[in-house]
């Protein structure tokens, strides 16, 4: 059967020369099956309707959900990711691998003790800080980037927020991208997405794929085409062991029963 020719992002990372882009949480979206693929590499089932232009993903025992959204206003949730206790959602101009620092560690076996995210960005040069009410805060050296964990003036009930916002000179500022946490959501989830936060590799993006340009070095090296597909693939073989792992690691182990029917039974398999 012969196929039509079609221009499309779809057909990277072939038809673009892709430039070494740092920082990478200002390199702008990038590719979203990134996270997609990788959800779907470890199980999780697509129930989007091929005639809208969204995503909807529920992991393999319906536990966890992710809704992608495209709007025209970027600066809104295009992410939804969610449980039956907490939810987080991130604006679409997020990088696609910070939000996989989230989104693959849902594949992963949950660690006994929740980490603490902090130390992370601590080690990377943030500053932090913490006031008398409990409210944390961290800021990038950059000076626009932030994370926090914090309560309004009228409530106790703290939620997790993570910010690049530039100030636009008149005493406001615009917000380029922003990720929202319920504070229930897991802490080894958070700390996956700081550790990708602050992550100094560079990441692969065309020359006009970066909506913020003066904010970033970008240069023309690295891996190209068949490099990053090869390396996509390896991407997604370690989603499946990872899921694979974490599955075998919850499995509930089979016990020999000890109880009645087990006890007559043993007499009348021994009279056959």
């Amino acid at each position: 059967m012969t196929r039509p020719y079609i221009v499309s992002k779809a057909n990277e990372p072939w038809s673009t020369i892709w430039f070494d882009t740092t920082p990478r949480h200002l390199a702008g979206p990038g590719d979203p099956r990134h996270v997609t693929q990788a959800l779907r590499a470890g199980g999780w089932k697509n129930f989007g309707d091929a005639d809208l232009p969204h995503v909807v993903l529920a992991s393999p025992d319906y536990q966890h959900t992710l809704v992608l959204e495209p709007t025209p206003d970027t600066s809104s949730a295009w992410w939804r990711i969610s449980s039956q206790r907490w939810y987080a959602s991130f604006g679409g101009n997020t990088p696609a691998e910070i939000l996989a620092g989230f989104t693959d560690a849902l594949l992963r076996t949950a660690p006994e003790a929740e980490p603490d995210l902090w130390p992370t960005l601590q080690a990377a040069g943030w500053t932090y800080e913490r006031d008398e009410r409990g409210n944390e805060h961290a800021r990038h050296p950059d000076g626009i980037t932030t994370m926090e964990r914090s309560a309004t003036l009228t409530s106790d009930y703290f939620r997790w927020k993570a910010e690049v916002a530039q100030p636009t000179g008149l005493g406001g500022h615009h917000v380029l991208w922003h990720a929202y946490f319920d504070d229930r959501t897991p802490r080894h989830l958070l700390s996956g997405f700081a550790t990708a936060l602050v992550d100094p590799a560079p990441v692969a993006r065309g020359h006009y794929d970066v909506p913020h340009s003066h904010l970033v070095a970008q240069v023309e090296r690295g891996a190209q085409g068949e490099q990053l597909a090869a390396a996509h693939e390896a991407r997604l073989r370690a989603s499946r062991a990872a899921a694979r792992k974490a599955r075998r690691s919850t499995a509930p182990t089979a016990q020999p029963s000890t109880g009645p029917a087990a006890e007559a039974a043993t007499p009348a398999a021994r009279s056959r």
